[in-house]
């Protein structure tokens, strides 16, 4: 265990020193020192808890996750039935449930098998989503059921998340935690960002676009009124200007949603100047936007961003491109959000801040200056105790110690992970487990010495017999920091990553870097005993 061939001497100082140069940037910005633009600067991401920021909790109402799946079931149920040429009328859905009544009563039972599918799980729960009870001979009431609608909320939630994640990727934020809490929160917490309104703004809008036609026979009386044509309903606009309606009634079944674009861009108008957003459709919401223009030339159709008008242009011509322009009264900060959430996805349901706070960045420097003074008083008290009792094997102990904090600072920086408060915790825990190995190794030396085996046998014997137990402890401290990465969120993860790169080096330094020092020196001392 003591031959290291010169390809594996000059690998392991290699390997070490590009680990411990990788922590110069971090280190070089906690005391503010610029390094040459030229050279790389892999840095330790700090977390809310050290660098300040922003904590935004955001709550869904899971009754409109209801609401949305009654809408969804009306449209299908219409379509379903049209197709099959069964004619219903006095449809409502309100009220928690879809009602609609069968014009010929002969056709219940055809009624009944075209729309049990649609209540099926539909992967949803894996059973029967949906009730059907007839009233009165021919009335279908659909009511969905309590299985199904914790589900989809579920659903909504875990895709919400997603959302959410990607609108802020958006922003160049770095490391942000988006984490479910409870079945309709989410929590958000941006490092580094100390003014949280930009994104309230973003993350409060749900971002559902919709094309719809206006509805030209409805009188501007009764829109005023809010009386909409029978299957119409009444959308305010997003900025009504005095001398104008302040709302439009348009179709509510047939137009286009957004959910089918590929891609949303701010530029600005070419012959106005104004900012607009270009929206780009996938093939299907291409065919599908091309079919409503070519079929609809000459009519107005509202173009809708979370239940408000944001124009209503007529269609003068087919749109074939797959493409169009989303225009108002936008500024270029608010047409960029708007892109930033188109690219994104709308989200499934409307998110409510319930909760918002800002972190300054003091109390992190402060618990930083704490969490060194607290690592370097350790480390100062560890060598003392390890030089006293080991001599020159505490020597190589302590050098060991200092190269593994800066390796672990330097993997975190090439990895681009974060520190919180607990991985602070984490980084001088592991600390103690690098010492710790030494430890062992240099009472097993001291044992193999008492029984009488020569200094080279010792050591090699010492290291051998150590090395398994060292492997064996940190092996179980593998798995539970594998199991904290796995299943926690915040700042129980950063604890864990820590810990993680920690045993990496720790057992790296203090087994196989000591092991090449002592074996180099065995071979140019030759000593005739250990001062152990």
């Amino acid at each position: 265990m003591l031959e290291f061939p010169r390809w594996k001497v000059i690998w392991l100082w290699a390997l070490t020193l590009v680990c411990a140069l990788a922590a110069v940037p971090s280190l070089t910005s906690m005391t503010n020192i610029q390094l040459p633009a030229s050279l790389p600067q892999p840095r330790v991401n700090l977390g809310l808890d050290l660098a300040g920021g922003s904590h935004i909790l955001l709550e869904a109402d899971p009754s409109q996750v209801r609401q949305q799946r009654i809408e969804g079931m009306d449209e299908s149920v219409r379509g379903k039935l049209k197709t099959a040429q069964i004619r219903i009328s006095d449809i409502s859905n309100n009220n928690g449930a879809l009602t609609f009544l069968v014009e010929d009563v002969t056709k219940v039972d055809a009624v009944r098998e075209a729309i049990l599918p649609l209540t099926n799980g539909a992967g949803l729960t894996g059973k029967r989503d949906w009730t059907i009870t007839v009233v009165d001979g021919n009335r279908f009431v659909l009511t969905p059921t309590q299985e199904g609608v914790d589900q989809a909320v579920s659903q909504a939630m875990d895709t919400a998340v997603e959302v959410v994640r990607k609108r802020i990727d958006a922003l160049g934020t770095k490391e942000p935690t988006i984490i479910r809490q409870g079945a309709n929160r989410i929590v958000v917490q941006v490092p580094g960002l100390q003014d949280p309104q930009q994104l309230k703004n973003l993350l409060g809008q749900t971002a559902k676009l919709e094309f719809k036609l206006v509805d030209t026979t409805a009188l501007p009386s009764d829109v005023a009124r809010g009386i909409a044509p029978v299957g119409s309903e009444i959308v305010p606009y997003a900025d009504a200007r005095e001398g104008t309606a302040p709302a439009i009634a348009v179709k509510r079944l047939g137009g286009i949603r957004g959910d089918e674009l590929t891609n949303a861009q701010q530029t600005n108008n070419q012959q106005t100047n104004e900012p607009v957003v270009n929206i780009t459709f996938n093939t299907e919401g291409g065919a599908k936007f091309a079919k409503l223009t070519t079929q609809n030339v000459g009519k107005p159709f509202a173009i809708i961003l979370d239940g408000k008008v944001l124009s209503a242009p007529n269609i003068n011509e087919p749109i074939l491109g797959g493409s169009a322009v989303i225009s108002g009264r936008f500024t270029t900060e608010s047409a960029n959000a708007l892109a930033i959430s188109l690219r994104s996805g709308a989200l499934p349901v409307d998110l409510k801040v319930v909760e918002e706070r800002t972190v300054g960045p003091d109390l992190g420097a402060d618990s930083i200056r704490k969490g060194m003074i607290a690592m370097g008083v350790g480390t100062l008290a560890l060598a003392v105790f390890i030089l006293v009792t080991y001599g020159r094997f505490g020597v190589y102990a302590c050098l060991a110690l200092v190269l593994n904090v800066l390796m672990i600072l330097g993997i975190m920086g090439i990895v681009g992970t974060t520190l919180t408060l607990p991985g602070i915790a984490g980084f001088v825990l592991t600390i103690g487990a690098a010492v710790d190995a030494n430890v062992l190794i240099n009472e097993r030396i001291r044992e193999e010495r008492h029984r009488g085996r020569r200094v080279v046998a010792a050591v090699e014997m010492g290291y051998k017999e150590a090395s398994r137990a060292i492997f064996d402890a940190n092996i179980t401290n593998v798995i539970a920091a594998s199991l904290m990465f796995a299943f926690g969120s915040g700042p129980v993860k950063g604890f864990a990553v820590v810990l993680l790169i920690g045993i990496a080096t720790s057992v790296f330094t203090a087994v196989t870097l000591t092991r090449l020092w002592v074996a180099q020196w065995l071979r140019r001392a030759r000593p005739a005993d250990l001062n152990l």
